[in-house]
């Protein structure tokens, strides 16, 4: 502690260095964990490549499963290592932020402290719900629709299990990165940066951006699978024009 009972700046740089290895090490034992349930790991990623799964069934989807394949020696083993990361990473993600969170609070003020907190959790479960969109509506419906594509009856799909597992991790970080969009205009209402009839006067525009940000996200020439995606994705910015208004 300095003279002024100030932390020094290698104190500070200490005390990260501990936050940071504390949360390493709670997601490295998540990760353990979820690599150790490997059965019951896979039976939540796999799901969606088969119509037994709750989505189709609530849709009436026609009967149907996805054959994945393995063409590598080590490719089954580094992808059940990457999924309990990812896992594990997911899990741990309370801890992280409560471990950042406590690193940076006491050089806020009590206003700031309580406007963060209300920040990253507003953050964290909006990120929570895109991914739970991504993982039960728009990525089994992109399955099903790639999965099942033809261009001939001579021509058989061989999908592998590292497309399978790239495919679904990269679209729900996708969706929750996309799902952060109403806590983005909120804090950027506060700054005054923009406002609700801003918004409102550019909706049109909004909706061709939301659009070709669908098709992005599922590169699919099906027309309801892309007003699937598209439309959680203009509800959230009709919920982020009536957030910034408030």
């Amino acid at each position: 502690m300095s003279e002024d009972g100030q932390a020094t700046f290698w104190e500070h740089l200490d005390e990260l260095r501990s936050c940071i290895i504390r949360s390493l090490g709670v997601i490295i034992a998540f990760a353990v964990v979820a690599f150790a349930l490997k059965d019951m790991l896979f039976d939540v990623v796999l799901a969606p490549r088969s119509s037994d799964f709750v989505s189709y069934r609530l849709l009436g989807v026609e009967p149907f499963s996805l054959h994945l394949m393995n063409t590598g020696l080590t490719e089954q083993f580094m992808v059940h290592m990457r999924v309990a990361i990812y896992a594990g990473l997911l899990c741990a993600s309370p801890y992280i932020l409560y471990e950042l969170f406590r690193f940076v609070s006491p050089g806020l003020y009590q206003n700031e402290r309580q406007a963060a907190t209300k920040i990253v959790v507003s953050a964290y479960m909006m990120f929570i719900i895109g991914t739970l969109v991504c993982y039960f509506v728009i990525f089994p419906l992109t399955v099903r629709f790639l999965g099942t594509y033809q261009v001939s009856s001579d021509v058989d799909n061989m999908l592998t299990i590292q497309s399978y597992v790239d495919t679904l991790i990269s679209m729900c970080l996708v969706m929750g990165v996309i799902f952060e969009l109403p806590v983005v205009c909120a804090i950027l209402g506060r700054m005054g940066l923009i406002s609700g009839s801003l918004m409102t006067r550019y909706r049109k525009h909004a909706v061709v951006a939301i659009l070709v940000v669908a098709a992005i996200i599922t590169p699919t020439t099906d027309a309801f699978t892309l007003l699937v995606v598209a439309l959680p994705i203009w509800l959230l910015y009709e919920v982020s024009i009536l957030i910034v208004k408030l």
